[in-house]
């Protein structure tokens, strides 16, 4: 599976969304997404910490980061 398809199933899973649900890498997350609240921005960074091995400090952590699925997915292959 690949990293895209990965956060795709990460962000389904944290959200509560089901398959049918729209993820492709244009998929606006802030404002776009109902269940993509301030708590979510939490889980999501707890889950890709703990899935993807990787540490994102709270002083990188940027709104633009949760734009879209795309440009999460680009924030984390860069920490990769």
């Amino acid at each position: 599976m690949n990293r895209l398809a990965e956060l795709q199933q990460l962000l389904r899973r944290s959200l509560h969304l089901d398959e049918s649900t729209d993820l492709s890498p244009d998929t606006e997350l802030l404002g776009g997404l109902p269940e993509f609240d301030s708590m979510a921005v939490v889980v999501i960074l707890e889950d890709i910490e703990q899935a993807f091995g990787v540490r994102i400090p709270d002083d990188e952590i940027e709104a633009e980061m949760f734009l879209t699925v795309g440009s999460l997915h680009e924030s984390l292959v860069a920490r990769l």
